[in-house]
């Protein structure tokens, strides 16, 4: 594959969610999409996650596929990280004012179909062994099924293959960190008795424990037992998983029939930069954290959400200076934080001496008692807190998180649903973008006089109160190429 075939090619190696969220959008936009994945398509990813935050269903509103998600699953209002500390997150301001409880492959599933609709080749049993980059595009050599490697071409490649990311071993990359917690547990099980609510968790003595509703009976349990830290190999029984959660909860709510069981071990990694060249990581293969949270799967789809505009403005040749960089710029600091909050919460958990466990206890009343502490939390474990660095003297609203405001013709969120720019106005707009379909145009529905430029993945790119044609002008000119 050569010449203008290779400028319109992206390669999206890893089909987890944050690599099928990313080709989607691609392809969606007209870019020409192979997603190269080393399982065989009748094998799934070991179904880890389990929580969709506000944030990230936010993104999958703006792609159609929120409403869908929401109906294979429980949603909870209350999110308890102690037994002495628990967040309302009723409170968001969000249309999804509540965490979600559905199994990764439901996730999967919609995010699958929708990348197929669009037009994405998918290569699966395909492993990549080499990779070599230069000035017009990238190399990447992929060993088949059979043994076979062929050389696949494209303009730009992004690993998502996870954190033994063999594109990131190919660029060179390290993988710096540390192990949190050497052996947890998962499994899906009934229970013989409901807990209290639909998401239970406690840490006590040498153990740690969660129970979460997916709200069709089955139930996911994640577990650590300080005494018994052995490999991920180590065959995980039932009764191992009633044992610890008797420890940590006090019972194990009668038990049975597990479905699925699995044995892992949690690092804290982050690699020290997310672009190299014409190659970026996005998800697990850019950084790994404690599950603490729920951050992880939906801190992979925010990457995806905030690279795959900037790519496909990259393949169209409409790429304003500096886009592409801003990906690892924006998105770096997230996972460093993400990594410092998740990680915090499961040391607090896991606390044994005396002074630890009054350190929680400390964290835990500051949080309940302090209104901007409270809303901090919350921002950062559910996505919507968090905010883009914006250049010098630019209104306060540049790179924050754009609300669902609503439009005369409907809500923002359903106009990102084109994969473009919207400009929200309280009047009309015609000018550059419109007629070439680069840019929607949403009116107000209230009487604010500030006009909002918002990027595909729902941040706020520039704003401005009372502009005229002549500054929207401007600033559409500058941020969409």
């Amino acid at each position: 594959m050569n010449g203008t075939a290779t400028h319109r090619t992206v390669i999206v190696v890893g089909s987890g969610p944050t690599g099928l969220l990313l080709a989607g959008d691609l392809a969606a936009a007209g870019v020409t999409v192979t997603l190269v994945e080393k399982r065989p398509r009748t094998i799934s990813n070991l179904s880890r996650a389990f929580g969709v935050h506000a944030r990230t269903l936010e993104q999958l509103d703006a792609r159609g596929l929120a409403d869908e998600l929401l109906t294979t699953g429980a949603t909870i209002t209350g999110l308890r990280l102690f037994r002495r500390l628990s967040l309302d997150l009723s409170t968001l301001p969000s249309r999804f004012p509540f965490l979600l409880i559905t199994p990764q492959y439901e996730v999967e599933r919609l995010l699958e179909r929708r990348a197929r609709e669009a037009g994405v080749e998918f290569a699966y049993e395909s492993e990549v062994v080499g990779l070599r980059q230069d000035d017009e595009g990238v190399d990447l050599d992929v060993r088949g099924a059979d043994g076979t490697v062929v050389t696949r071409r494209a303009a730009y490649v992004v690993g998502a293959d996870g954190h033994r990311s063999a594109v990131r071993e190919a660029i060179g990359l390290g993988f710096p960190g540390t192990s949190v917690i050497k052996s947890l547990i998962l499994a899906d099980v009934r229970l013989a008795a409901k807990p209290e609510g639909a998401f239970t968790v406690n840490g006590r003595r040498d153990a740690f424990a969660m129970i979460a509703s997916f709200g069709d009976g089955w139930y996911r349990v994640m577990g650590w037992n300080r005494r018994n830290e052995v490999p991920d190999d180590t065959p995980l029984d039932l009764d191992e998983v009633k044992e610890i959660t008797r420890r940590a909860l006090g019972t194990d709510y009668g038990m049975h029939d597990a479905r699925w069981l699995s044995r892992f071990h949690s690092d804290e990694r982050q690699a020290p930069r997310y672009r190299v060249g014409r190659v970026f990581l996005a998800g697990d293969a850019a950084h790994i954290h404690s599950p603490a949270g729920g951050q992880g799967m939906n801190t992979g789809l925010q990457d995806a959400a905030n690279l795959s505009w900037k790519l496909a403005a990259a393949v169209r040749g409409r790429a304003p200076e500096g886009l592409l960089d801003s990906y690892e710029a924006e998105r770096h600091p997230v996972g460093r934080a993400v990594l410092r909050s998740s990680g915090g919460l499961v040391r607090l958990a896991r606390a044994r001496s005396p002074l630890l466990r009054a350190a929680r206890a400390l964290v835990s009343a500051f949080v309940d008692m302090t209104p901007p502490v409270r809303r901090k939390a919350l921002g950062q474990i559910t996505g919507i807190g968090y905010a883009y660095p914006a250049p010098r003297g630019a209104h306060r609203l540049t790179g924050t998180r754009a609300p669902d405001v609503a439009l005369k013709d409907g809500r923002l969120y359903e106009a990102l649903r084109g994969g473009r720019f919207v400009l929200i106005t309280h009047g009309t707009y015609e000018g550059p973008g419109v007629r070439e379909g680069w840019l929607t145009v949403g009116r107000r529905a209230d009487d604010r006089r500030t006009t909002v430029l918002v990027r595909p993945d729902g941040y706020v790119a520039w704003a401005a109160e009372d502009a005229d044609a002549t500054r929207i002008d401007e600033a559409v000119a500058r941020y969409l190429g």
